[in-house]
């Protein structure tokens, strides 16, 4: 349980807020307004016999869940009580022409200061289903993150059977020490993050781990009732696979946008994905029949063996109304693949596809205008190269190196403002520079997954500029030895193809999904793989684009998409708020 450190007024008034917020205000140019208000605060938390004070909302692990409705315009506060700059993001809501409320910290705006407020207008519009919130700087959405739930517009249903309940389950990870020490030190000494300490279901770990078993997670169902699970994996370093045990699972969609109905004994989510499953509450209920399941969340691993990883299992409890208050231990579902099952994974994934019904329709583009061939790759570099006077480094091979990151040969380097506020008052110069490669420079042609990579040899912020109304292709090719889930802000895009190797541009275009592919914000490209999306530039702006795992990021696997203004007034971006936080 948690204990917040803020005063008992203050959360009386937070209580009040939250209560107000589901209400719904008079529709303001046509959308429905919905408020919510954020208190940033110190909580202190207790996991793993270890008590730790954690950064939070509303003193929530996980954080409040944002109920919306398709089209609406929902307002958050963020008040900062707590002892750190802050930034929120709306994963997965495409923020049509309001870059300004994105969030990633110095590329739409400048972080909230501690005692400092910024008001986040959140524009809902073809998203229906399952997103979610989280902080977007430092190491923070460890614990600062929500789900938010996102229903069709009133007078219209889902396209499948109406659940009769409907369940947030948020995978995560849980660290014993300070997520932000942990990450100050791997920026020091320049190797991984340690990892950590257990797998998370809606915030515990489960059974399986020390001084866990009460708190465990637990979810009652009725026999014959159909339950939706909105399945979010908001972990820092690890895809995850997704099993319940005697049950199967309707993946009915993936980053808020439908899916045709796909049966399957597992998922596999890749860290900010979002995935809709049903569960039918289908088990015998007999004498000799068990009434209690485990519902398991477990990393799946492509780095090489001797990296240090988190291999562990969460596990929640699905339990049958039963009135025996003698039911056996849970059976643990067997279905669960191994750690490292890649042709799980694999196989799990090629079977995505979007609904493409009269009311869902699929637009995917057929004529490209950009094309993008990008190398996401892991980068050693020498101790001295970001830092003459460094002593203390102690990353990989032989402690002579530290990690970094790229795409297309240049590792990101956050600015001291924001690339928004600089492109927007047309002074980039010194900020950033719009010259990223379209496609990687000639030494990284060896594409195999397992080389050793050179050091980058740019660092900055360099940013693709794109006309507005542009048909994108970006082939994200991976050269690393683990996967990446990639997150494009501001974008849905279709994933049209997903392979292994080395992306061939005269072959592996003709096995492209033009028909039905999933409509997704992240795509999990696979280690020594490729992935193709396509995407309508439409949404004036600056748009991140970012590997998920968290140390990536850092590391600097980024890049930002700046889409012009089109011509008229509905194609350009809104005018900057007042309100927007100083650097």
């Amino acid at each position: 349980m948690g204990i917040a450190k803020i005063p008992a007024v203050l959360w009386l008034l937070a209580c009040a807020v939250l209560t107000f917020a589901v209400a719904i205000s008079p529709a303001h140019g046509g959308r429905t307004r919905r408020h919510y208000d954020f208190f940033i605060t110190e909580t202190n938390y207790r996991r793993l016999c270890h008590e730790k004070s954690v950064l939070t909302v509303n003193g929530q692990f996980p954080g409040p869940t944002i109920y919306a409705r398709k089209g609406d315009l929902v307002i958050v506060n963020v008040y900062n009580h707590g002892n750190k700059n802050i930034t929120i993001h709306w994963h997965g809501v495409d923020q049509p022409r309001n870059p300004w409320s994105d969030g990633p910290e110095f590329i739409t705006q400048c972080p909230i200061r501690p005692d400092g407020k910024f008001t986040y207008q959140v524009i809902m519009s073809e998203e229906e289903g399952t997103l979610w919130w989280h902080a977007h700087s430092d190491f923070d959405r460890a614990t600062v993150l929500g789900a938010i739930v996102v229903h069709p517009k009133h007078g219209d249903t889902f396209p499948f059977k109406r659940p009769d309940k409907e369940i947030p389950i948020i995978l995560g990870e849980w660290w014993k020490n300070d997520v932000n020490h942990l990450l100050e030190e791997m920026k020091r000494i320049g190797e991984d993050v340690k990892p950590s300490d257990a797998n998370t279901i809606n915030g515990q770990p489960g059974d399986m781990f020390p001084c866990s078993r009460d708190d465990t997670f637990k979810v009652a169902v009725e026999h014959g009732n159909t339950y939706l699970l909105r399945v979010i994996n908001a972990g820092l370093t690890n895809d995850m696979f997704f099993a319940v045990s005697g049950h199967r699972l309707t993946v009915v969609g993936i980053d808020a946008r439908y899916t045709k109905p796909l049966t399957v004994e597992y998922i596999m989510i890749a860290p900010g994905q979002t995935m809709d499953l049903l569960l039918e509450a289908n088990r015998s209920l007999g004498s000799k029949s068990n009434s209690r399941y485990y519902m398991a969340a477990r990393t799946f691993i492509t780095l090489p063996v001797p990296i240090p990883f988190n291999n562990s299992t969460a596990t929640a409890v699905v339990e049958y109304y039963t009135g025996d208050s003698g039911a056996g231990p849970p059976d643990f579902p067997a279905v669960l693949p191994s750690l490292d099952d890649v042709d799980a994974a694999m196989a799990f994934l090629r079977q995505l596809r979007s609904l493409g019904s009269k009311d869902h329709p699929v637009h995917v583009p057929t004529h490209v205008d950009e094309h993008m061939l990008i190398d996401l790759a892991i980068n050693f570099l020498p101790c001295n190269a970001t830092n003459t006077t460094d002593t203390a480094c102690k990353g990989p091979k032989g402690n002579t190196t530290r990690f970094a990151a790229s795409l297309n040969n240049v590792s990101f380097v956050s600015p001291a403002i924001d690339v928004l506020h600089a492109y927007y008052y047309g002074s980039g110069r010194g900020v950033y520079e719009d010259d990223f490669p379209n496609n990687p420079a000639p030494v990284f042609v060896n594409l195999t997954g397992d080389n050793d990579r050179p050091g980058v040899t740019k660092h900055g912020a360099k940013v693709k500029v794109l006309e507005y109304g542009t048909v994108v292709e970006v082939v994200f090719q991976d050269t690393s030895f683990e996967s990446h889930p990639m997150h494009l802000h501001g974008f849905a895009f279709y994933v049209v193809g997903l392979g292994s190797g080395k992306f061939d541009d005269r072959r592996d275009p003709a096995t492209y999904n033009l028909l039905d592919p999933p409509y997704q914000s992240t795509v999990s490209v696979p280690k020594a793989g490729w992935a193709a999306i396509r995407f309508r530039a439409d949404n004036p702006g600056v748009w991140f684009m970012h590997c998920h795992f968290d140390r990536h990021m850092v590391w600097g696997m980024n890049t930002v998409f700046i889409v012009k203004d089109g011509k008229t007034p509905q194609a350009q971006m809104l005018p900057r708020p007042p309100n927007m936080p100083k650097c």
